[in-house]
């Protein structure tokens, strides 16, 4: 395949690993603190090329919260978020947020929740591109606070663009006790699942997630490659990861990109699909990852059309929304493997 960055950045893209929060382009943030400088940005909102550890790289995302603590941040975030998925030729994405880090200047979980939402159908309405909006509960909160959160998607997924319920943030340290309650209502009530696992921790944290939480995805995933059964279980079971291989480079799970087991898992038949996960904390776009990809590990347009098309196959939508992205999907890339394309 041709790595011009120009047919890359062509090609229709799908992005289920998405944090809200940490996606604050310059533009908005200098919308919203106008006397910001270009230096103080990439200090605060860009994580260092190299963190230690997961927990370091997270604790760069706290600038991005403390930015989005009203109505008209929040606002302001979403719209800004999408024109980026705009200039990135994306064309469904999930977008992830924890309601319950949005309360300090006195809005209610509530009000967080129908903001965003609200925001995002907006701009779905003003760019053409699809979206669902996945609510977060975090690994160091309370049984209580993740039922809040569950609670919150079984409100809103009935009449918003709120799809599903996600677990984030670092699994080191924090077991998942105080989130069987939150995950075993969720199933119950057949809420779209996908949880942070095999990340910070190893093959044990996926299956305990697999086996506690029944999610369908699998935010990152990397790490079942220590486990043979696993790689088994997941292609078997059809369970897709959510994979971002730049944020897993900057957080140390790997040291160069070449170690990435992307390729590996792609090979094994494992269902995964590519993001960034945090646009501006890892300062990566989609179609950045797509050119570091076909560098390399020498990905041509079919692995970033199966790519596309396993995300597909497991967004949080309906048959009929899959299908329609489908054509848009099959109408691009067969201009680059007409022969091969299904």
């Amino acid at each position: 395949m041709e790595t011009d960055p120009k047919i890359i950045s062509s090609l229709p893209k799908i992005e289920l690993h998405l944090h809200l929060d940490c996606s604050l382009s310059l533009e908005v943030v200098k919308q919203l603190r106008p006397h910001i400088t270009e230096k103080e940005y990439n200090q605060s909102f860009i994580a260092p090329d190299k963190c230690t550890d997961l927990a370091t790289f997270l604790r760069c995302a706290s600038s991005g919260i403390e930015l989005m603590q009203t109505e008209e941040e929040l606002r302001a975030v979403v719209k800004d978020l999408f024109v980026q998925l705009k200039r990135d030729n994306v064309i469904y994405a999930e977008i992830r947020f924890a309601p319950l880090q949005h309360l300090g200047k006195g809005l209610s979980s509530e009000e967080a929740v129908e903001i965003v939402a609200e925001s995002a159908n907006d701009s779905i309405n003003s760019t053409g591109i699809k979206a669902g909006i996945i609510l977060c509960t975090l690994r160091h909160y309370n049984e209580g606070q993740s039922f809040q959160t569950i609670k919150l998607v079984e409100r809103y997924i009935k009449n918003t663009i709120v799809v599903g319920f996600d677990i984030a943030a670092n699994e080191a340290g924090y077991p998942i006790e105080a989130h069987k309650k939150a995950f075993e209502y969720a199933i119950k009530k057949d809420i779209p699942r996908t949880a942070h696992a095999g990340e910070a921790k190893g093959a044990e944290s996926v299956w305990d997630t697999l086996r506690y939480f029944k999610p369908q995805r699998i935010g990152h995933g990397v790490r079942s490659i220590e486990d043979e059964e696993l790689i088994d279980f997941l292609v078997n079971n059809e369970i897709h990861l959510e994979i971002c291989p730049t944020c897993n480079i900057q957080t140390d799970i790997y040291k160069e990109y070449s170690d990435h087991p992307i390729d590996f898992l792609y090979n094994s038949g494992v269902s995964v699909g590519v993001n960034t996960d945090a646009r501006s904390l890892v300062n990566v776009t989609l179609t950045e990852e797509y050119i570091k990809l076909a560098n390399v590990f020498g990905w041509e347009t079919e692995h970033f059309y199966k790519c596309s098309i396993n995300s597909l196959s497991h967004a949080f939508i309906t048959n009929d929304a899959k299908e329609e992205l489908k054509q848009v999907l099959l109408s691009r890339y067969s201009t680059y493997f007409v022969k091969k394309i299904a």
